[in-house]
């Protein structure tokens, strides 16, 4: 497009640039919200962030080959500026993280702005074939968008987000990331409030959605579980009667959002039913806790072997391959498929054995009271398959460490989430369990576990990640398992990375991970 036609589009105006250069300079690069990643014939989009606004980032993006920039207010260089329009007067709702930092209303100009084109973009690439795949639940999402992104691949281009590009910010810069040549575009959606999804399914409508589950993430924000599938459902209201939405009815409440859509509905469970269209056959688990399992659909079988970690996996394999096989794939190609789409998206589920034999499972991105409890299964189930000579017990078991953070966003009901996850923990043998932090959650895990445990020590309290690595280092044994889990906010993915690359006893020391301040 060219900067004339984005500016039409987004309602802006032009500045340092002339009515007749905006008409004669097209975009042909990305859209880009750090200007590090910017490059030639990009836009750049001037947002605010935790140190930095990416206006006073312009001029270096220029530089480095941006065309244009999609701001709030004059910069210097060729941009497009755009004011925050009103929810009344077809604003975009941007009320979610992506706005953390915007304290003078220039983020939300820029994002409505950026849903404006992301919406036109679509709307010409969905006219000229382009297939959009939805995504949402409590937990699973980024997995499932990952697993969705390998069956189809065989099928044509792809595109998905990477990591959990899921909200106002990542979901319309992943739909400016396809092409007339994208056959494929898959959308993680995430919502801290109701509307949200429906805001980013309005941006792009999907043909096909995808509804994992009803869970108790972000349970402080929407204050009860009913609100929360309130708000999942908006996706599959969002489907048009001539789509298929995808849900898995192992949840009772997803299950019952077959009565709020006009699509086509295809069941998936675990287990055979009569309403049931595609199922799992009886579930085993390796060494490392990869699922097997045979495929039901569509009246023919097939054995799959999942190549991502934890039971959980079987319900998030399960909506990926309804999906390909309403896209036209074989069940050979599904099965194919899933056997080679390991973890894809960093400190989700990764799994990684050292020298030294300590295995490590990296789940650190993110928590939930579901999640963690799954987390917690697959390490019991890794420990429980034993360690010959190298770490197991006189009965063959590994030892096990958990070392979780704090899950946040449970409000009310945060103290007795965590006090249920130390008790679990200790339900289910894990051998001990370093609590990382020392707020009022944490003091309730740590107390869930003590209270639940029998000889004393299966929990340890720490005061940060720096304290539990020394910990770690001090204690681990060759053959122990160790899972590192807990919300992002906390920061545990730079002590799982350190642990991966440590060798037991050898100090480590954790880097600072780079996040996006200078934009």
């Amino acid at each position: 497009m060219t900067i004339a036609r984005i500016a039409e589009i987004v309602g802006g105006e032009l500045a340092d640039i002339t009515a007749d250069e905006a008409a004669a300079t097209r975009i042909t690069g990305t859209v880009e919200f750090d200007s590090r990643a910017i490059g030639a014939g990009g836009l750049f989009l001037a947002l605010p962030g935790a140190r930095s606004d990416g206006h006073d980032f312009a001029a270096r993006a220029v530089a480095a080959g941006a065309v244009a920039v999609l701001a709030a207010r004059p910069v210097g260089v060729p941009a497009i500026i755009v004011k925050k329009p009103s929810v009344a007067d077809g604003g975009v709702d941007v009320s979610s993280g992506a706005l953390e930092f915007d304290t003078d209303g220039s983020g939300a100009a820029v994002l409505a702005a950026l849903a404006k084109l992301a919406a036109a973009v679509a709307a010409e690439l969905v006219a000229d074939g382009l297939t959009i795949i939805g995504v949402t639940g409590s937990s699973g999402k980024t997995s499932t968008k990952d697993l969705l992104a390998a069956v189809l691949d065989p099928l044509g281009q792809v595109i998905a987000p990477p990591g959990s590009f899921n909200n106002e910010l990542g979901h319309p810069w992943t739909v400016l990331r396809a092409t007339p040549e994208t056959d494929y575009l898959i959308l993680e959606m995430s919502a801290r409030h109701p509307g949200n999804i429906a805001a980013l399914a309005a941006i792009a409508p999907p043909q096909i959605a995808v509804v994992l589950n009803v869970g108790t993430a972000h349970l402080g924000e929407f204050g009860s579980r009913e609100a929360i599938a309130s708000t999942k459902a908006e996706l599959p209201q969002a489907v048009p009667a001539s789509g298929v939405v995808i849900l898995n009815v192992d949840d009772t409440a997803v299950a019952a959002m077959a009565g709020k859509t006009e699509a086509t509905v295809v069941r998936v469970s675990r287990e055979p039913g009569s309403a049931v269209d595609v199922w799992a056959g009886p579930v085993t688990l390796d060494d490392l806790a990869r699922p097997r399992f045979a495929l039901h659909a569509g009246g023919g079988e097939i054995e799959v072997a999942l190549a991502v970690h934890g039971d959980h996996q079987v319900g998030n394999a399960l909506c990926a391959a309804a999906v390909a096989l309403q896209c036209g794939a074989s069940l050979d190609q599904v099965a194919t498929a899933l056997a080679g789409a390991g973890p894809v998206s960093r400190h989700r589920m990764a799994v990684g054995t050292r020298a030294d034999g300590v295995t490590v499972i990296n789940d650190a991105y993110n928590a939930n009271p579901d999640s963690m409890r799954a987390g917690l299964k697959a390490l019991a189930w890794m420990a429980r398959q034993g360690g010959g000579d190298a770490g197991g017990d006189l009965h063959g078991k590994r030892r096990s460490w958990a070392v979780l953070g704090e899950m946040a966003e449970l409000g009310d009901d945060a103290i007795t989430e965590h006090d249920a996850i130390g008790r679990f923990a200790v339900r289910l043998d894990v051998s001990r369990l370093i609590v990382v932090g020392t707020g009022r959650t944490m003091n309730a895990m740590h107390h869930g576990a003590v209270m639940e445990g029998s000889w004393g020590s299966e929990s340890t309290m720490v005061d940060d990640a720096d304290a539990a690595l020394a910990l770690l280092q001090a204690e681990l044994q060759p053959g122990d398992v160790v899972l590192v889990k807990a919300s992002n906010s906390v920061g545990l993915g730079a002590l799982a990375d350190a642990l991966v690359s440590a060798e037991a006893g050898s100090p480590s020391p954790m880097a600072e991970e780079v996040g996006n301040a200078d934009r």
